[in-house]
């Protein structure tokens, strides 16, 4: 169907199956080519176990990973044969690490958020083993949301408090998109614009801070069927016009995007394995339709497939 939008899927990729002596080689070969080129170094004395899962979006790439003690070191000479072009975003889930970039040291413990150029040499140190999200946006993207070209000193916030409610969201964002059991497709551009003021402090400008602020509400409240333009704009402290000006400006309206929103987080439960038992009116009513017509017509057209299609060969 022309114009049809198809949801990217994770991939994870684990070292467990692989022999002792190339698991380090081989997780090395794997990140450089998914996510970042860097170089591990875990203990000698025990097996090295990690697992990552990788989305890939249009612009950005999403990951979660997990792994046993160990060291990664992103060197000068790494970086001048393979750049990234890259601004990195980590959040420790489990597990306090260390990191150290231009001679200085950072302790980043569950619930810290970092933001870094993964172009400029660095060591992060996982004494504890590693449980964390990471996002990777191009530097080109980030230029472009934020006029800039770097991050020139890491930014370390505090997400699990919930005090900084832009980090709060992202990472919110990220580890629904990684679940595999049931993956909330991520709003892409909201990433890049909690990116874009995590990575300035707030300071990218109002309208750009008005939008993440309104996709942040609108992520949290998509799937009630009553949320309208006067609930976001109430919610985030701008009128109606307004928000209704940010939508228009990145060729979209308010209602279309709540309504991509619902599709998005449909195409996810009707995929996954841990809701397949669930009737295509339960999951059109979970993510805020009240018309199962309206929910399979808007499906197919947006995704080219019925609600049928999506769902697991063995639940259909």
């Amino acid at each position: 169907m022309i114009g049809a939008v198809s949801i990217p899927t994770a991939h994870r990729f684990a070292t467990a199956l692989i022999e002792t002596d190339r698991q380090v080689e081989l997780w090395e070969r794997h990140n450089a080519k998914s996510l970042i080129p860097l170089a591990c170094r875990p203990p000698a004395t025990r097996s090295f176990e990690a697992v990552e899962v990788n989305l890939q979006l249009e612009r950005v790439h999403l990951a979660r990973v997990r792994g046993t003690r160990h060291l990664v070191e992103r060197s000068a000479e790494l970086v001048e044969a393979n750049p990234t072009e890259a601004i990195a975003v980590y959040v420790t889930i489990m597990g306090e690490s260390v990191f150290e970039q231009d001679g200085e040291r950072r302790v980043l413990r569950p619930g810290q958020l970092l933001v870094c150029d993964a172009d400029r040499p660095f060591v992060r140190a996982f004494g504890q083993g590693l449980d964390e999200l990471a996002v990777k946006v191009p530097r080109s993207e980030f230029s472009a949301v934020t006029g800039l070209t770097t991050v020139p000193t890491p930014i370390a916030v505090d997400v699990g408090t919930g005090e900084n409610q832009h980090g709060r969201a992202l990472a919110r964002l990220v580890g629904r998109a990684v679940r595999r059991d049931c993956p909330v497709p991520a709003d892409e551009q909201a990433v890049l614009e909690l990116v874009a003021v995590l990575a300035t402090g707030g300071q990218v400008g109002l309208p750009l801070a008005h939008t993440a602020a309104a996709r942040m509400f609108i992520e949290e409240h998509f799937t009630d069927p009553t949320l309208r333009a006067a609930d976001i704009a109430s919610g985030t402290g701008i009128s109606e016009r307004h928000l209704s000006r940010l939508f228009a400006t990145v060729g979209t309206s308010v209602p279309r995007h709540i309504l991509s929103r619902r599709l998005d987080a449909a195409y996810g439960m009707l995929s996954a394995d841990t809701t397949s038992s669930l009737r295509t009116s339960e999951v059109a009513a979970r993510c805020g339709f009240t018309s199962v017509a309206y929910f399979s017509h808007t499906f197919h057209k947006r995704f080219g497939v019925t609600a049928g299609d999506v769902r697991p060969a063995r639940s259909r």
